[in-house]
């Protein structure tokens, strides 16, 4: 129940920034605090992040989009925490997708452990 209220609060305060412009933050509300980004967001923003636990599993999806007509190139990970804020594995490489101009994806990860109760959204954006 505690990840349903959190993922509506988070999805409350996204729409709210959801129609800025192209200098717009790349996350803001609750996603602000998820988001670890590297470098410049070059146009690409979070429009929402529903975060739920599905067979005891942390599950996240991240919609993301590239508010620029150039193309994106985004390296992506999810790093796992456990109630202490601390990470827990190794970490997961990273993961190359394509961007198009005004293009909307959806990024999902799973925890690989059930004592995982948060996460950040690791990012760098590149030109292509």
């Amino acid at each position: 129940m505690k990840q349903i209220m959190i993922a509506a609060a988070l999805t409350a305060a996204l729409l709210g920034g959801a129609a800025q412009a192209d200098t717009a933050p790349p996350a803001t509300g609750g996603a602000a605090s998820k988001l670890m980004l590297r470098g410049d967001a070059m146009g690409i923003k979070v429009v929402e992040m529903r975060v739920q636990r599905r067979n005891d599993m942390l599950v996240v999806q991240a919609d993301l989009q590239n508010t620029s007509n150039s193309d994106r190139q985004i390296f992506y990970r999810f790093r796992w925490l456990d109630s202490n804020g601390g990470q827990v594995g190794d970490g997961e490489t990273f993961k190359q997708v394509g961007f198009m101009g005004q293009q909307l994806q959806t990024l999902k990860g799973i925890a690989t452990q059930s004592n995982i109760t948060d996460f950040r959204l690791e990012m760098n954006v590149e030109s292509k």
